[in-house]
C-alpha cells in the first residue's frame, strides 16, 4: 500500500510548517508507517482516508498528534560518549576556573530524556556541592516529555549505554524496570518547546545540547535555530552539535574548539577549554578554517591567520569530589510554560 502524492505533499507541507523538519520525496514510505497506527486508531481505511478525514475537519489536537508522530526520537545514555567525556574533562574545568556558582545547561530535542540525565549524572562527577545546577531539557513531543518526567525506562532501554555502575548508583528498581533517582529528577525541568519559537526559559546558558537536529533542516532553518541558540548562550558558552553537524558555512558567530574526540562550538567573548595539545588544532587553523567559510558563505576575502589569538594554555581537570554535589535551586518540576 502506498500514499497518494497529494497526501504525503501536505503531510510533509504541515510538519514543515509547525517543525520545521523536512520531508522529502523518497520519504512516502515514512510518513505511511508512522501514520498507519493513528489512521487504525481512528477507525479510517488506510493514511490517505485519515489525512483527507484531518483536512476536512482540522484541529490543534488532531494536528500535534500527526506532526509529533512524524519527529524523530531515537536517544540513548551517553550517546556518542566523546561530548560527555568533553564536559567532563574540558568545559566543566574551563568554567569553573573562571568562576562559577551556577551551571545552566540546556539539553534541546530531549526525546525520552536520556541526554538530560546523561548531562546531570555527569555533571555530578566532577561539580563540587558549592555549585548549583539547572538543566532545561526541551522538545516538540509532549508524549515523549512526559516519559522523560516520569524518569522510568524499561531493561531494553537501560540496557542501551548505561554502564552497570551508573545504573545501581543512579536507578531504582520500578517494576520490571528502572527509575531515575529523584535527586536527580528534581534538577531538570522538561518543558515542550518548538526550536523555531524563542528559548525556552532558563538562561542564559552555559552549555547547550542540540543533537542531531539540525540535519533534518534546510539551510535557512538551521541559520535561525542556530541564532536563536547563539542568543540563549552566555558569552563564551559551548554550543554541543552531532557529529554529522556544523557551525561552519552557516553562522559566523561561533569558534570551532576540538577537545579530545569532540568537536564543540564556542560563542564569542569567552576562554576556550583546553584540549590535549595533539588532539586540537592550532589557532590559526581554526581562524582559517573559519575564515575560508565565512567568505565562502557572503563572499568576501578571508582575514588572513595572523589575526588569530595565541594558543591557550592546557588547564589542568580538578580531583574529583566525593558525595552528591547538588544544592536545590527550583522545584519547578514538569511544568509546562
Amino acid at each position: 500500500m502506498t500514499i497518494s502524492h497529494d497526501t504525503f505533499t501536505f503531510v510533509a507541507d504541515l510538519v514543515r510548517r509547525r517543525s520545521a523538519i523536512l520531508l522529502e520525496p523518497g520519504k512516502e514510505y515514512l510518513v505511511e508507517s508512522r501514520l498507519l497506527p493513528l489512521a487504525r486508531e481512528a477507525g479510517a481505511s488506510g493514511v490517505d482516508q485519515f489525512v483527507a478525514q484531518l483536512r476536512a475537519n482540522p484541529s490543534p489536537a488532531r494536528t500535534a498528534v500527526v506532526v509529533e508522530a512524524l519527529t524523530t526520537n531515537e536517544t540513548s545514555w551517553f550517546r556518542d560518549v566523546a561530548p560527555f567525556d568533553a564536559l567532563r574533562r574540558h568545559i566543566v574545568p574551563e568554567l569553573r576556573a573562571g568562576g562559577l556558582g551556577r551551571l545552566r545547561v540546556w539539553s534541546a530535542a530531549c526525546s525520552t530524556g536520556q541526554e538530560a540525565y546523561s548531562i546531570a549524572m555527569t555533571l555530578q562527577e566532577v561539580l563540587v556541592p558549592t555549585v548549583a545546577v539547572e538543566i532545561t531539557a526541551t522538545d516538540l513531543n509532549e508524549q515523549v516529555l512526559e516519559r522523560a518526567r516520569s524518569g522510568t525506562y524499561t531493561q531494553l532501554e537501560v540496557n542501551r549505554g548505561l554502564p552497570a555502575p551508573t545504573l545501581v548508583r543512579h536507578f531504582q528498581r520500578h517494576g520490571s524496570g528502572w527509575q531515575v533517582s529523584d535527586e536527580l529528577r528534581r534538577w531538570i525541568t522538561f518543558r515542550q518547546h518548538n526550536l523555531l519559537d524563542v528559548p525556552p526559559p532558563g538562561g542564559p546558558f552555559d552549555v547547550v545540547f542540540l543533537r542531531n537536529v539540525l540535519i533534518y533542516f534546510d539551510l535557512p532553518t538551521k541559520r535561525a535555530v542556530l541564532e536563536r541558540v547563539r542568543a540563549a548562550l552566555r558569552p563564551g558558552g559551548y554550543l554541543v552539535l552531532g557529529a554529522a553537524e556544523t557551525t561552519i558555512g552557516v553562522h559566523d558567530d561561533y569558534e570551532r574548539v576540538v577537545l579530545d574526540r569532540a568537536t564543540v562550538y564556542r560563542t564569542a567573548g569567552g576562554r576556550a577549554a583546553a584540549a590535549a595539545p595533539a588532539a586540537a588544532p592550532t589557532a590559526a587553523a581554526t581562524a582559517a578554517s573559519l575564515a575560508a567559510a565565512r567568505s565562502t558563505l557572503a563572499g568576501v576575502p578571508a582575514r588572513p591567520a595572523s589575526a588569530a589569538v595565541p594558543p591557550r594554555p592546557v588547564l589542568p581537570t580538578p580531583a574529583r569530589p566525593a558525595g552528591s554535589v547538588f544544592a536545590p535551586t527550583s522545584t519547578r518540576g514538569a511544568g509546562l510554560t
